[in-house]
């Protein structure tokens, strides 16, 4: 029933900008909730180049069929040329049931018309 659950993990450049993307986002019914971690410390090669420095990491919690228009306003909200954009697919046979259900009651748009039992 659940099988099609999904959590984008999303790195921003700090804390600021992972309240600004994620409000937008549960905002916008792009996702029931999302999750703020600081701190994180990366390091990366860019244009040729080993880099380093502080991340925050934003996790999304969505239906599959959401995730491309999702990616789409991250993109568009994100400060980085090439964020970092992952979506994770959930077993459905592991986790709260009642938690996903909710999941799934908040991000349905009035544009998208489906059932509960039909995902």
């Amino acid at each position: 029933m659940f099988n099609n659950l999904r959590l984008v993990y999303i790195t921003t450049k700090d804390k600021e900008e992972a309240r600004k993307i994620g409000k937008a986002l549960v905002e916008e019914k792009l996702t029931a909730c999302v999750n703020i971690i600081d701190g994180m410390e990366a390091i990366y090669r860019w244009k040729g180049e080993i880099k380093e420095g502080q991340e925050c990491i934003l996790i999304a919690k969505t239906p599959y069929h959401i995730v491309k228009d999702l990616t789409q306003r991250v993109k568009q909200l994100h400060s980085y040329d090439c964020p970092c954009v992952i979506s994770l697919q959930l077993s459905e046979q592991e986790g709260n049931e009642a938690y996903q259900q909710w999941l799934i009651q908040e991000t349905q748009n009035k544009e998208i018309s489906y059932e509960i039992e039909d995902i």
